[in-house]
């Protein structure tokens, strides 16, 4: 492999020669072969959105001159596009605070505008990584501040409209199956009678929640650490400086980002990052149950539940002939499981805030975005694949309620619960239906036992008519 020869504080590194990265990357590079993560695409865009929009700060401060800032912005314009994601080559389990992945970006930058103007990579003229691309700011606030900006888009982006697409596929279940009845569940035991539309109504509420949830997660990353350099007091930065800043922020990506009213907080602590986390968790609880529920619900499909149909996708056995298994619920359950452990580490992270600096800051980043990116692909699968097929077995629902023994509830009021118990417990001994004990032993006229025993009637109470009527 070709190389060149870069200079960094340390001293003189050998660089592969057609790297846009310089000497300080590359002593991270050979420190840190751990993992094979990467910084994904979100982050190296926010990284790109941050000396985008300081270099056009600095030039309005005065600070920049303005062919400097010219060029720094054109080379942050193809960072956010992706155009040179292949020059962030470093791995996740890095220095806690980020500093070799801001330099990368400071170095990509500097040498991108070298490249462009015709001079050699690593020549640092006429833009200087530190002096130029980082004028203003240091590792310590930028690595806080791309979390937030990378996680404040992907989920305003990317998981949100994939939540708002499967609430509308739930919805549409629930009105589909609002004239179903069946039997309710409690403790997987047979309970009083409900319309399978109710049932898909709290799943749609679920999602419908989760966005309400997701924006809470969007809220508690806007305050951005930018302008507190190195811990917090705004050393070498314009007062001035992360005010404008903001405002280039919010135009270019729609997030209310802002500068954190109190930088200590925002560059010790990483609270903000930790609830958003908690917001995201509490969506793969909702979808983890329903998920769940549809295999439940869809189990057998002769010797089990079986009330609804999941489409078939794929085989379901490698020896078994005809057998079809709930897979898109799987993929949801363990991805959700997934979330759930990598927020697990990402509240340890946040609690390992030492002093003015948390030093846990790519792990975190990069388990937060991996919980966006899963959560927003398996979402839309969930609903392409899986909720937008789920069909109803009408007479199976129908057979199941007439059969349970929880229809001697509606008759409590009139002939009270010990005697009621009695039939619950004879039906259970007998096999014989409540309906067919209740007319053999005569405990009500025809007419007023079939109004008693009447399933739709019991599915009224506390939810009157169809959703939206």
């Amino acid at each position: 492999m070709q190389t060149r020869t870069e200079k960094d504080s340390m001293g003189t590194m050998e660089v592969p020669a057609e790297a846009l990265y310089g000497a300080t990357t590359q002593r991270a590079v050979l420190n840190f072969p751990i993992s094979g993560y990467r910084f994904g695409r979100p982050f190296i865009r926010a990284l790109g959105l941050i000396k985008w929009a300081a270099a056009q700060a600095n030039r309005d401060l005065e600070r920049l001159d303005e062919e400097r800032a010219r060029l720094i912005v054109q080379a942050a314009e193809e960072v956010i596009e992706g155009r040179l994601d292949s020059h962030f080559p470093l791995d996740i389990f890095q220095t806690g605070s980020g500093t070799s992945t801001n330099m990368n970006a400071n170095e990509v930058i500097s040498n991108r505008v070298s490249q462009k103007l015709g001079k050699p990579i690593g020549l640092k003229d006429p833009v200087h990584p530190n002096d130029h691309v980082n004028m203003g700011q240091s590792s310590n606030d930028v690595i806080p501040t791309a979390i937030h900006i990378a996680v404040g888009e992907s989920v305003r982006n990317d998981l949100m409209p994939a939540l708002e697409h499967l609430q509308h596929g739930l919805e549409a279940k629930t009105q589909e199956f609002w004239d179903i009845i069946k039997i309710g569940r409690t403790h997987l035991m047979d309970a009083t009678p409900i319309r399978l539309g109710q049932e898909f109504s709290a799943y749609a509420k679920q999602i419908e929640y989760g966005k309400l949830r997701a924006g809470n997660a969007i809220a508690a990353v806007e305050e951005l650490a930018l302008g507190g350099t190195a811990v917090g007091t705004g050393l070498n930065c314009h007062p001035e400086f992360p005010g404008r800043v903001m405002g280039y922020l919010w135009n270019r990506t729609g997030v209310a980002f802002r500068e954190a009213r109190n930088h200590f907080e925002s560059q010790g602590a990483k609270d903000g990052l930790v609830e958003a986390s908690g917001e995201i968790r509490a969506l793969a609880v909702s979808l983890f149950k329903i998920a769940n529920d549809f295999r439940w619900l869809s189990s057998g499909p002769r010797c089990g539940i079986g009330e609804i149909q999941l489409p078939a996708t794929q085989p379901g056995s490698s020896i078994m002939p005809g057998k079809v298994n709930p897979v898109l619920c799987e993929s949801v359950m363990q991805v959700c499981a997934q979330v759930i452990g990598n927020d697990t580490a990402i509240c340890w992270g946040g609690a390992n805030g030492n002093l003015e600096l948390n030093v846990m800051m790519p792990m975190m980043a990069h388990n937060f975005l991996e919980n966006v990116r899963l959560l927003s692909n398996v979402v839309r699968e969930f609903q392409d694949r899986c909720v937008s097929g789920i069909a109803a077995n009408r007479e199976r629902c129908k057979e199941l309620v007439e059969y349970s023994m929880a229809m001697v509830t509606s008759l409590v009021p009139m002939i009270g619960y010990d005697r009621a118990a009695e039939i619950a417990k004879e039906s259970a001994k007998t096999g014989k239906t409540v309906r067919q004990i209740c007319r053999e032993k005569q405990i009500l006229p025809e007419a007023e036992l079939n109004r008693a025993l009447d399933p739709v009637e019991m599915t009224k109470p506390g939810g009157e008519g169809a959703p939206g009527g």
